[in-house]
């Protein structure tokens, strides 16, 4: 008697978890139809940046037709982009905050020809897009639009001919900082010089304005978050952030600031980095930083005996893992605070060197999009996250530019330093 019990509550579980799957799989396919008629448009994908660190920027060394989940270390490829759904992808091109000015701004322009030679590599599945219209259009045809966003203000070396320059080879954002504070703007993760943005880093903001560059705040402090949102006549973006009342890092978006979002009109498109995400991952890595520098001041000159007492520390205590549910809970936070205009997506694929359970890379998004759908979220709800709100963002970008076509291009230039 008691094995039929014990049966029949194995029988019982197994009919859950398959019932759980079908409404799963029919959540999938009812966002796959939606992101047929509505581009799903991640903020930011380092596709670019590994093919350089890996293949030497060589575009037709790994063969992105194909599936390169088994053979490689990329999240993406064309097989998994449409079996995601992405309709429109920034590319990032960045380049790290270590490079001298004059490194960043060639090895800048270098990563905004391999973005472009990746989609003239595969003509028949990208369009290279620089306006919200023309993103549209490219989706109508059948294909992923392709958008290039810069990641570092470095990158124009302190002067505004260059982020002329960039914008000119494509470049419709870019991100005012990256780890490091740079001349003219404080970042996140750096110690700050400027309360935020310097009077150039100011007049950097507003030239974006009349170009029609969008301002992305991902990376950079709070101060300077509020400043470039104080300064910016148009909307600003976090191209690959995510909430800091869910995950305490300095890199992910203040309440603060996500109150504010209504009225800026801007977006946070959340990461998928799990120690952006997870705050069991982060507070791991913050314990694994300080063991690290207690062992290097324990052991100087002994790079060995750090590295045993490193593998020990982490046989005891494992990595974390971040999970989907974490990926949601801080999609429906920067919806709550900043309301369903305000959120998007900005994974940061092949940026990141770990991804969340249940991401494997950009096929992740019907998931992520189902997850929200079974929480409750209206198909109206699931169109704006994935690209109505962006494109919103940009039209407002572009129209403030035209309002500022007979403004002169500034000259204003960082002022030399005092004696």
């Amino acid at each position: 008697m008691f094995r039929h019990l014990l049966a029949g509550v194995a029988v019982a579980a197994i009919a859950t978890v398959a019932a759980a799957a079908q409404a799963q799989d029919a959540s999938e396919a009812r966002v796959l139809e939606i992101l047929k008629t509505t581009p799903l448009i991640d903020g930011h994908n380092d596709l670019p940046w590994a093919l350089r660190q890996n293949y030497g920027n060589d575009v037709y060394a790994v063969d992105l037709a194909t599936n390169l989940e088994a053979d490689t270390k990329l999240h993406t490829d064309i097989v998994r982009l449409r079996a995601g759904g992405v309709g429109g992808q920034f590319w990032s091109v960045y380049v790290p905050a270590t490079f001298t000015p004059l490194e960043a701004v060639e090895e800048t322009f270098e990563q905004i020809d391999t973005a472009k030679r990746i989609i003239a590599a595969h003509p028949e599945t990208f369009g290279l897009a620089t306006t919200a219209d023309q993103v549209d259009a490219v989706f109508a045809s059948g294909r992923i639009a392709s958008l290039i966003g810069m990641e570092g203000g470095y990158s124009i070396d302190d002067s505004l001919a260059l982020l002329r320059e960039f914008y000119g080879a494509g470049a419709r954002y870019m991100t005012l900082t990256h780890s490091k504070t740079t001349t003219w703007a404080d970042s996140a993760t750096d110690a700050p010089k400027w309360g935020g943005l310097s009077p150039f880093g100011e007049a950097v903001v507003k030239e974006m304005n009349r170009l029609g560059m969008m301002v992305d705040l991902s990376h950079v402090s709070e101060d300077t978050m509020l400043d470039a949102m104080r300064v910016s006549d148009a909307p600003v973006i976090f191209s690959h952030s995510s909430a800091r009342a869910v995950t305490a890092h300095p890199r992910n978006v203040p309440d603060r600031v996500l109150r504010m979002m209504p009225e800026d009109g801007g977006i946070v498109m959340i990461n998928l980095a799990p120690q952006f995400v997870s705050e069991t991952v982060r507070a791991w890595g913050a314990a694994r930083a300080g063991e690290d520098a207690r062992l290097k001041s324990m052991h100087p000159g002994d790079p060995s005996a750090v590295e045993r007492g490193m593998a020990a520390w982490i046989a005891a205590n494992p990595t974390p893992r971040a999970t989907l549910a974490d990926v949601v809970a801080h999609i429906q936070h920067v919806r709550q605070v900043a309301g369903i205009d305000h959120v998007g997506l900005g994974a940061d694929f092949d940026g990141i060197g770990s991804l969340p359970e249940g991401v494997t890379g950009v096929d992740a998004y019907p998931r992520i999009l189902a997850a929200l759908m079974d929480a409750g979220w209206t198909e109206a709800d699931i169109r704006k996250i994935a690209g109505e709100n962006l494109l919103r963002v940009m039209r407002a970008v572009e129209a403030t530019a035209a309002s500022k076509a007979n403004e002169r291009p500034s000259l204003a230039k960082i002022a030399p330093a005092a004696d």
